[in-house]
């Protein structure tokens, strides 16, 4: 194997950290069924909304949590554009999972060295605004690590949340 110079996760150092959950995005062939839970019974505001054809999505943005909590998670409720196209945002219905990182280009640089594959796109604007880039659900002969059959984002955490984050790391020491 090409990356047999791996070693424990243990004793990696690190040049990122993860700093929590930013989002989970969940696809169908419509959004008013999704709708209907998330907004409709479980009370869930609807806080923006993003098209693009290129990625063949129409989605709506959630956010759980109080209106600017910085740990507020979004759910993204999202339906293809085309369901004949690519990429099939509605297959499997669990999109994706995101992940709030403090240092996103370190992150990416780092975790391709160990093996991540990523997919294409490299990091780039997301719907929400902030950068993000997406490790690849399947693992290949040159990069073996991935999601496992599940997309990955990783996020850019803006700053207060990463400064929220340290302050909890501080008091809780």
């Amino acid at each position: 194997m090409m990356y047999a110079r791996l070693f424990s996760t243990a004793t990696l150092k690190r040049p990122f950290r993860i700093l929590g959950l930013q989002q989970i995005a969940i696809g169908s062939l419509s959004k008013s069924s999704s709708k209907r839970l998330w907004v409709d019974l479980f009370g869930i505001p609807v806080v923006g909304s993003f098209q693009s054809i290129k990625e063949n999505v129409d989605e709506d943005i959630l956010n759980v949590g109080p209106p600017g909590c910085p740990w507020g998670v979004e759910v993204d409720l999202m339906q293809p554009i085309d369901p004949q196209s690519s990429p099939r945002v509605h297959e499997p219905a669990l999109n994706h999972v995101g992940l709030w990182v403090d240092k996103l280009p370190e992150a990416v640089a780092w975790l391709g060295t160990q093996g991540v594959r990523f997919a294409p796109g490299g990091i780039r604007k997301g719907a929400a605004g902030h950068d993000v880039s997406f490790l690849h659900p399947k693992g290949n002969d040159v990069f073996p690590i991935c999601g496992n059959g599940v997309l990955i984002e990783l996020v850019q955490a803006p700053k207060e949340i990463i400064n929220e984050f340290d302050a909890w790391e501080k008091k809780s020491m």
